[in-house]
């Protein structure tokens, strides 16, 4: 319970671009496409871009012990609850 209280909703939200600090590897850098759950169930999705135009998704729990730190580099404007629909653009 001890991360819950640490990451709190108001502190992210969907459209957000962050860098998720996730056990002992590199940070994981994206847009926050989604979050879903309550409680101790709460994930986040987090997509980018890797090599060779290839979309990247991750699913974190947001009670997760391995979950550091999340920095936020950028906040995002956006009118929808889920961003699905960035699968199918380019470039983004």
């Amino acid at each position: 319970m001890a991360n819950q209280a640490k990451f709190k909703d108001e502190e992210f939200a969907v459209g957000d671009s962050v860098r998720v600090f996730y056990g002992p590897g590199n940070p994981f850098q994206g847009v926050v496409i989604a979050i879903r759950g309550r409680g101790e169930n709460k994930t986040f999705t987090v997509r980018r871009i890797g090599a060779a135009g290839v979309g990247i998704e991750k699913i974190f729990p947001l009670s997760s012990p391995l979950l550091t730190k999340i920095e936020i580099k950028k906040k995002g404007d956006v009118r929808r609850a889920k961003l699905y629909y960035l699968r199918k653009k380019k470039n983004k």
